[in-house]
């Protein structure tokens, strides 16, 4: 039973945006929180952003003002924004909630970005 699937990377020039969808199941959705993280090659899992239930939203300082997530209830679904894309933007990036306090990700979606 998949509870969190992404979609939307791909590959991108330098300046160029992508938008990415993460669909939840209902129980997942429901949780105090989502995110969005990344892993680059070689690299550790690193929080790109955030939104709570309430809509309160959190960026990592490498992604502000260029990155924007957001969240549609009737949908379940959480989304992000990725304008302005640099080549170190390049990563697998993974949609994140809570079952309970069990943590479920999402199997990643590849977001390629070229000089």
């Amino acid at each position: 039973q998949v509870q969190l699937e992404e979609s939307g990377g791909g590959f991108v020039q330098a300046g160029g945006s992508l938008r990415l969808s993460c669909a939840a199941s209902a129980r997942i959705f429901s949780g105090k929180v989502m995110a969005w993280y990344r892993q680059a090659p070689g690299k550790e899992r690193e929080l790109v952003a955030s939104i709570t239930a309430g809509g309160a939203t959190n960026y990592a300082d490498s992604v502000k003002g260029r990155f924007t997530i957001s969240r549609n209830i009737r949908a379940n679904a959480v989304y992000l924004r990725l304008n302005s894309l640099q080549p170190e933007d390049t990563a697998v990036y993974f949609c994140n909630g809570f079952l309970g306090s069990a943590p479920v990700w999402g199997q990643g979606t590849q977001v390629t970005v070229s000089s």
